[in-house]
């Protein structure tokens, strides 16, 4: 296979758990994941990852394809690589299993973007925004990059602090969480001991940069909304309901 796409589900989420599994305009999250990653056209397979037998029944119920994974895993990329280890694929594309909202065309963005270049070894998306509420919120991650698209930081603080929001023409770049590796990277990756800045900014990606390794950004005008808390479950509930209903006018 070219390119895969996994989907990490956990349950005992800290701040909203069984968030994937919560209804959502009459399907659990996992489901509208699940099924827009299906939509990639650069995918050759979707595979949930899960660590609970309520998840692993969900996902049977719609008839999505789901493996158990360890428990003990602490990190997505840790699920990651126990799914597609005996996999042969080049490109593995991590989806976060509380995106229902993700694009398809974000993800074969992400999968071109590692084609193109053979050399890069990890890709990641972006989105300019000119919100100073999301600019100054912990739960927004920022990230800055470099004039060949290569991320140089990402940060919970907001960075740059030059170009605050409300100034004329200022944005800075939201980082939206998915990933794209090269296989043999992301074993390389999960080897790496956990880094000082990712452990301060609870960003694992800042591992990479920490031990000199490059990740590719990639911009898309495609909103998303993670699910982390229920206020978060009903933005996007009100999201959905408003797309469901252009598209029957």
């Amino acid at each position: 296979m070219e390119a895969v796409g996994v989907i990490p589900a956990r349950y005992a989420s800290t701040r909203f758990e069984g968030k994937v599994i919560k209804d959502l305009c009459g399907k659990p999250v996992i489901q509208h994941v699940y099924e827009r990653a299906k939509k990639a056209k650069m995918l050759d397979d979707v595979i949930i990852a899960a660590d609970d037998d309520r998840i692993i029944r969900v996902v049977e119920e719609f008839g999505g394809k789901v493996v158990f994974t360890s428990k003990s895993h602490t990190t997505g990329t840790d699920r990651l690589a126990e799914v597609v280890n005996a996999l042969d694929v080049k490109i593995v594309v991590n989806i976060q299993g509380d995106e229902p909202l993700i694009q398809p065309m974000v993800i074969d963005d992400l999968v071109r973007a590692m084609q193109k270049d053979p050399k890069i070894s990890m890709a990641t998306v972006v989105k300019k925004s000119t919100s100073e509420d999301e600019f100054r919120s912990p739960d927004v991650v920022k990230a800055v990059l470099d004039d060949e698209n290569f991320a140089l930081y990402f940060s919970r603080s907001p960075i740059p602090s030059l170009l605050k929001p409300g100034k004329e023409g200022a944005f800075f770049y939201k980082h939206l969480g998915i990933y794209a590796y090269n296989k043999d990277f992301l074993f390389t990756f999960k080897k790496l001991p956990a880094s000082y800045l990712e452990l301060g900014e609870r960003l694992e990606q800042l591992r990479a940069l920490e031990y000199g390794y490059k990740i590719k950004v990639i911009e898309t005008n495609f909103e998303t909304v993670g699910v982390d808390t229920p206020g978060d479950l009903e933005l996007a509930r009100m999201i959905m309901a408003k797309e469901l209903k252009e598209q029957n006018a």
